[in-house]
């Protein structure tokens, strides 16, 4: 891609995902409120989830009306696809708006790990990241929703009472960079109408 088309794309950017304990049914919930004229890529990580990854897209693509693929090294990131991490890599953006897949240490324990999707998306593209921790054990994805914090972007999570598993989401609360905490059934709306330019979603912890 040229510098002014990975420019282009970095503008418009991203939704990264990440879940764990009892998250192919969040991840799914929330895919499926999204419409099918969806504007922005969306990347996801799901610890947890069915052996195959070709298993995980199809589970996925018969419950959301967007186009669902495994992330693969050097793709360029386009809107309107669910990109799922190959749960044995690490996903990552690269500056030119692209995949790369490394199969680096692990990261809290995991590989593939959000924290290195969510930082890296942080850096390419800045406030128009925004960043969804679901329902999962662990503290996977804190750092990286403290660097999406950090660049202006929008950082959402699951709240407790509708997580089968609150440590994913609590250790993101915990950095501070959370703009909102809500029920599962509230954040496919909200990414719609943050999709389309809307005001972030405001809701504190008391959510949960």
């Amino acid at each position: 891609a040229s510098v002014t088309q990975a420019s282009d794309r970095a503008a418009r950017g991203i939704v990264v995902i990440a879940t764990s304990l009892g998250g192919l049914d969040a991840a799914t919930a929330v895919l499926a409120d999204l419409p099918a004229n969806f504007p922005l890529p969306i990347a996801l990580v799901l610890h947890r989830g069915p052996a195959l990854p070709e298993m995980l897209g199809e589970i996925l693509r018969e419950r959301t009306a967007l186009h669902v693929r495994l992330a693969r090294a050097g793709e360029p990131v386009v809107p309107g696809t669910v990109y799922v991490a190959e749960p044995t890599l690490h996903l990552t953006v690269s500056d030119a708006v692209n995949f790369a897949l490394t199969s680096g240490s692990l990261i809290n324990f995991v590989r593939s790990s959000a924290d290195p999707l969510f930082t890296s998306a942080a850096h390419v593209y800045g406030a128009n990241t925004v960043a969804v921790v679901l329902t999962g054990s662990g503290r996977d994805g804190a750092e990286g929703a403290r660097a999406v914090g950090l660049a202006g972007g929008t950082v959402i999570v699951q709240n407790e009472a509708t997580s089968m598993a609150f440590g994913m989401p609590h250790a993101a609360i915990l950095t501070g960079a959370v703009t909102a905490v809500l029920p599962l059934g509230e954040i496919g709306p909200a990414l719609t109408v943050l999709a389309v330019g809307g005001a972030s979603p405001r809701a504190t912890a008391s959510s949960s």
